[in-house]
């Protein structure tokens, strides 16, 4: 519960804790999937490095003639002085450690030498590497520290055989003999000529291609232009920059800090005085730093670690997205090259060079994350002393990973911003895989993903994929809860991962966490929800997750008590046996439909959406028809329309019919003939003056002997009639046609009915289903028309315009496309059957043919031409069919995971949200306590000043003042108006969407202390809740459902009577019908049905928050009865009052300072109080003849009358006359009319009232008298 104890006045507000109704998810937000895109995060075009070049043509010994050297300069080659050893035997040792650098980042690698080589020899390496390489990267590492600088036109240095002379390679050739894809690396002064020539050359290659394509007088066929431009470079300098020749530093200070990093780094945060922070860290103790780059647990390890993180987090933070995936996620190689390029910026422009990239790179030099690393290796080098000293001297590890994990949580708590992006993000990942963090880690990890989609989508984007996927092989319990949310939040938005989980197993850590009873079972929930996404549409993870027992392991946890469980669990199986019959058949075996059917009542409704569409994909599961395939499945149909058809909630009843649509489409023909005999019906209604034709087909007609012959032979197959006159052996024969009869009747009378369903998405989807079934009618009709009049007899070939009888009991038709079947005529799908009958056989003989069909033949495909062998399957059996209607549910459902789940401890006091909710509350608070200063305005005035008079758009029937809002909402007939009656003028008039000949009977506000939704009662039982009632543009239709289902439109009853229980979120439904129906709000389902015990209608309803358990109705025969809802059906009557002579226009159960007193009136004008301990009425007040209307006040003593005679009286409880309105206010005010309706405002001193001249008044106190 939420905490307000910082404010006291707040927490005293009775409103924190009045429960919302019609307040979840499905009521405000609407039934449709995550609609955020899914980011492209998966590098398509992966690739590796697989060979590297090194060129070195350092000619030991002898120096470039254009570079003058300083002395002491730099000497050192790969941390090798050259000049320590023979020439020859320096270059060899140089060349084997660059490689061992090398190897570090990349060890499969093909590496080769060239040694101060020749054009010749540098040709020779480079073709037969891309040759190796196909489409592979090879790297260029280039050394030219014994060379000239690179010229203007495009070309480096080698040498001649003989080494007297320099040789130029043209870069032009070494792009040729590199292809692409490449990467090049240049340590040499002046580097970044040579980056640009190489662009210049790629354009050219460019345009000499397109060249040769265009001139070619045949079409080009051979291999496509190497993409040139796309290679990628790294040059130490700039075009007219020198490397630095400080001795303190190596001559290859560039390749230094892409191979080396964390060593030439050390080194230089030595060098510099302005980090000495230690002066007796020497250069030479950097030499023995103990451990392994590859080894975390050791300081040089963990330092590598360290600069990994960083330089990871400085290029996601400042690169774009596209280019970091490209050079920092695509390639192991270039990623540790581009983040160690970034050390090289930092430390040669320290020394005035600038080394260049292409793709350039924006400037990270001065990134302040530089100085986190400054101030780790300070912390590491601060032990080096005392460590290399004693062996035995533990190394404390960096707090670096715990601080930034820190700040990665101070990020999520001040700032959850999807503009704001937190630098941390790669750190977080680089720790996933350390057990000292990784738990800390996973739930940060979890914290930013529950943020929303982007965050998930940001967090893919870093490359966290791979690591959560490693992550599933650890056996540790602790990361299964964290894990398994991880996970959810990923699959949410993105379930492209189906085949990275199933390939390596890692499916079953879900499974695992699924049937583990100890684990909490919102965890379980995730589980559930990542295996459906595992098995959705994708054939692999169905047989993994079969082989597993999960149809087994989801059926145990279908009566777990938490609802969400069981809702994933419902569609996890749904998915599971979603066009894979293995799993369905597991099921049959485990009576997983039978189990199912339980939750069809359960009280939530998302519970039971998900146990539909279960029902409906276990129903499409099955390619090959049997007769038991048939039998369960008609079991199946019977539940579904007898359990759920009306539901409450038009989530399940949506649901419904997409389950139902599969009958629909595997018993295609059975349909047709029920359809068209329905039809023939209506039609004969129709001629007879007596039509009830439902709108979704009363545009159906037909004419011609031919359609009246063929639906005689379709009645003749598929009527109770000719089945009852049937022989046992013709009825088995037949396939036990009676009862698949009565189930195709059946489903379709729910078709019928949920096509006038209240909730337009219901009615839409019916009407679809039906127009389905409509336009196989009207082919059949059109088909028949053609022959002109004229049907085959079963004795003659089927012809190209011909038709097949349609069965009602019959096997379904086939459907060979594996979707909706196809509307045309085509002449290829008719075929002859397999004998041949006259006219003269008897109509079961017809079964003995059509018993031969493939169960699931097409509506208009040819016969078969040899009875095929039970379970004998069709080739194209296997291909899923088409849906004829899809809804939202699941993907909604789905949307549940990918939004904030997490309840975050601290208050969220100040979140605008609270504030505006405070407010209101205050302002609720304030309205309420004002009904003292209206108690006491009655004492000095009388309650006849007209504070608001406007003629309503038709006449008003009833009308209600919203509580707190200057909102009164008048219904009519069909329609209903919002006016401001402190303002004086009409918010919105809308119709309320009805069917013909139905009006409204009842209205009333819900939440009306929060965002109030407004309910209309019509007089055919339904219920329509909006929200934003007075907004023309913004307002919405929440649900609609049919509170009482044996409810008829009648103009003289007392309709669908009303009574709303915010306390207990209860909806008292009564009417013209003998029971009271507690209907729960929560469960959108009754509760409670109460026999009245009367012999004529309820016309009033009322109920108490003081006496939850009472409740009083008035009835049409002048009775006032009073129910106690805890006891049985037929024994909650405890007391009848009889007094009334007619019928009860209005009833009151007063307030617990009154206690156990019932006020109510009747027509005849009477007014009596009851007690609940008293069989006679304590008084009456006079009456007033011809009441109309009647309306008692719920705070003060105040009682209204209308009558017909054009008056309105105005009581207190004591029968004494406060005021009588008869006319209209002003100097020529005329008199008011007949009284229609009349209402208190709950905590006013204000009356409306409606009359038959469609005139609405509000009447408050006037203080003049």
């Amino acid at each position: 519960m939420l905490d307000f104890s910082c404010n006291e006045e707040a927490c005293d507000l009775l409103d924190w804790y009045i429960t919302l109704a019609f307040n979840h998810k499905r009521h405000t937000e609407l039934i449709e999937g995550i609609n955020s895109s899914t980011q492209k995060w998966r590098m398509k075009d992966r690739m590796k490095t697989v060979s590297v070049a090194l060129v070195l043509c350092l000619n030991v010994g002898v120096d470039p003639p254009d570079i003058i050297k300083t002395q002491p300069c730099a000497r050192l080659e790969c941390w090798i002085d050259p000049l320590s050893l023979v020439p020859q035997k320096a270059l060899d040792s140089i060349a084997a450690a660059l490689q061992k650098q090398y190897e570090k980042w990349q060890p499969r690698a093909r590496y080769k030498h060239s040694l101060d080589p020749t054009v010749d020899e540098v040709k020779r390496l480079c073709t037969s590497l891309r040759r190796n390489a196909k489409d592979e990267r090879v790297l260029f590492h280039y050394n030219g520290h014994g060379v000239p600088k690179p010229t203007a036109n495009g070309e480096i240095w080698v040498f001649n055989k003989t080494y007297t002379q320099y040789i130029p390679l043209s870069i032009y050739d070494l792009q040729q003999w590199m292809g692409a894809p490449s990467i090049y690396v240049y340590d040499c002064s002046c580097a970044g000529l040579i980056v640009e020539s190489f662009k210049n050359f790629a354009n050219q290659h460019e345009r000499e291609f397109e060249l040769l394509v265009n001139n070619s007088k045949t079409p080009y066929d051979g291999p496509p232009m190497p993409s040139y431009s796309s290679c990628i470079q790294l040059a130490a300098c700039g075009a007219t920059q020198i490397l630095p020749m400080n001795p303190d530093l190596p001559a290859d200070l560039f390749t230094s800090c892409l191979t080396t990093p964390v060593i030439i780094a050390l080194k230089w945060f030595v060098l510099q005085n302005s980090k000495k922070l230690l002066p007796g860290i020497t250069m030479d103790l950097i030499d023995q730093i103990p451990g392994q780059v590859s080894d975390r647990r050791t300081m040089l390890g963990e330092l590598n670690w360290i600069f990994t993180a960083i330089t990871d987090t400085i290029a996601w933070n400042v690169l774009p997205k596209e280019t970091f995936q490209r050079l920092f996620r695509q390639d192991l190689l270039v990623a540790s090259l581009f983040r160690n390029f970034l050390l090289a910026e930092r430390i040669m422009r320290f020394y005035n060079c600038t080394p260049v990239s292409s793709p350039s790179l924006p400037s990270t030099y001065h990134h302040h994350m530089w100085q986190a690393w400054d101030l780790a290796v300070d912390t590491c080098l601060a032990q080096l002393p005392t460590i290399l000293k004693d062996p035995s001297v533990t190394y404390s590890y960096s707090p670096f990973f715990s601080e930034q994990l820190t700040a990665f949580q101070v990020w999520l708590s001040l700032n959850q911003d999807p503009t704001s992006v937190p630098e941390q993000l790669p750190i977080v990942l680089q720790v996933l895989l350390s057990q000292v963090h990784r738990l800390r880690a996973l739930e940060l990890l979890g914290r930013f993903l529950d943020l929303g989609p982007w965050a998930v989508n940001l967090a893919l984007s870093v490359g966290i994929f791979p690591y959560v996927l490693k992550l599933l092989q650890s056996s540790a319990r602790e990361l299964r809860p964290l894990l398994v949310f991880i996970w959810a939040k990923v699959l949410a938005v993105d379930c492209t991962c189906q085949n990275d989980l199933v390939r390596d197993g890692s499916y079953k850590y879900f499974l695992a966490v699924l049937g583990e009873s100890y684990m909490l079972a919102e965890h379980r929930t995730m589980a559930a929800f990542c295996v459906s996404c595992i098995v959705n549409n994708y054939k692999p993870g169905q047989t993994s997750a079969m082989q597993s027992s999960i149809v087994s392991i989801c059926l145990e946890q279908l009566s777990d008590p938490n609802p969400k469980l069981r809702q994933w669990v419902a569609i996890c199986l749904g998915r599971m046996w979603a066009n894979y019959e293995p799993a369905r058949w597991c099921g049959v075996r485990d009576s997983a439909h039978e189990k199912l059917e339980a939750l069809l009542s359960d009280p939530h409704p998302e519970v039971r959406a998900a146990a539909v569409y279960a029902l409906g994909t276990f129903l499409n599961s099955t390619t090959e028809r049997t007769d038991h395939a048939n039998a369960i499945d008609h079991s199946i149909g019977m539940m579904l329309i007898n359990k759920v058809a009306n539901d409450g909630s038009p989530l399940v009843r949506q649901e419904v019919l997409s389950a139902l649509q599969w009958f629909l489409i595997i018993f295609e023909n059975q349909f047709v003939a029920v359809g068209y005999q329905y039809m023939e019906e209506e039609k004969a209604k129709e001629s007879s003056g007596n039509h009830l034709l439902a709108p979704a087909i009363m545009d159906i007609s037909f004419s011609g002997d031919g359609s009246t012959l063929a639906m005689e032979k379709l009645r003749r197959v598929s009527s109770s009639t000719s089945i009852s006159s049937m022989t046992s052996s013709t009825i088995h024969n037949a396939y036990g046609t009676l009862g698949y009869a009565s189930v195709f009747g059946n489903i379709w009378k729910t078709l019928i009915s949920l096509s006038n369903d209240p909730y337009p998405d219901v009615a839409k989807l019916a009407e679809k289903l039906i127009n389905y079934i409509k336009n196989k009618v009207n082919e059949i009709h059109h088909a028949d028309s053609t022959k002109n009049g004229k049907i085959p007899s079963m004795s003659e070939p089927s012809s190209p315009s011909g038709r097949p009888t349609f069965l009602t009991g019959d096997s379904p038709p086939s459907r060979t496309n594996g979707g909706v079947p196809h509307t045309g005529h085509d002449s290829s799908r008719l075929g002859k059957p397999a004998n041949r009958w006259t006219e003269s056989n008897a109509p079961y003989q017809q079964y003995q043919y059509f018993a031969q069909f493939n169960p699931i033949r097409k509506t208009f495909d040819k016969g078969p031409r040899q009875i095929r062998e039970v379970g004998e399957e069709s080739e194209d059996s296997q291909e899923p069919k088409t849906p004829l209607i899809e809804t939202q549910y699941v993907p909604w459902s789905t949307k549940y995971f990918s939004q904030p789940v997490l309840k975050i401890g601290e208050s969220d006091i100040d979140s605008s949200s609270h504030l505006e909710k405070e407010w209101l509350y205050l302002r609720n608070e304030t309205v309420r306590n004002g009904i003292l200063d209206e108690s006491k305005k009655l004492e000095t005035g009388k309650l006849d000043e007209q504070i608001f008079i406007n003629k309503n758009p038709s006449l008003p029937t009833s009308l209600k003042f919203h509580p707190y809002e200057s909102h009164m909402v008048v219904a009519d007939k069909e329609c209903f108006s919002v006016w401001d009656w402190e303002r004086g003028y009409l918010l919105r008039s809308d119709s309320a969407h009805n069917h013909q000949n139905v009006r409204i009977t009842a209205l009333d506000f819900i939440n009306a202390h929060d965002e109030t939704l407004l309910m209309i009662g019509s007089d055919d039982g339904v219920v329509k809740i909006w929200k934003n009632y007075a907004s023309d543009s913004d307002n919405r239709l929440i649900t609609a459902f049919q509170v009482i289902q044996d409810l008829l439109p009648s103009t003289r009853g007392s309709g669908l009577i009303l009574q709303w229980e915010q306390h207990m979120s209860q909806l008292l439904a009564s009417g013209d019908v003998r029971h009271v129906r507690i209907w729960d709000a929560e469960k959108e389902t009754k509760t409670q049905d109460i026999s009245t015990g009367a012999d004529s209608c309820v016309t009033c309803l009322t109920s108490s928050p003081d006496y939850p358990d009472l409740i009083v109705a008035g009835c049409g025969d002048g009775t006032v009865r009073v129910y106690d809802r805890r006891l049985a059906q037929n024994e909650c009557c405890l007391l009848v009052f009889q007094e009334h002579s007619g019928w009860v226009v209005n009833v009151m159960l007063q307030h617990k300072q009154n206690f156990g007193q019932i006020i109510s009136g009747s027509v005849a004008g009477d007014i009596r109080f009851w007690d609940l301990r008293h069989i006679n009425s304590l008084k009456n007040i006079p009456p007033a003849h011809g009441m109309t209307a009647m309306a008692i006040h719920p705070q003060l003593d105040l009682i209204a009358c209308g009558a017909a005679s054009q008056f309105i009286s105005v009581f207190n409880q004591n029968g004494e006359n406060i005021s009588t309105i008869k006319y209209h206010d002003g100097f020529m005010g005329h008199r008011i009319g007949p009284i229609s309706c009349l209402g208190f405002h709950p905590y006013k001193a204000s009356l409306a009232a409606g009359s038959t001249d469609s005139l609405i008044s509000v009447y408050s106190v006037n203080r003049k008298h």
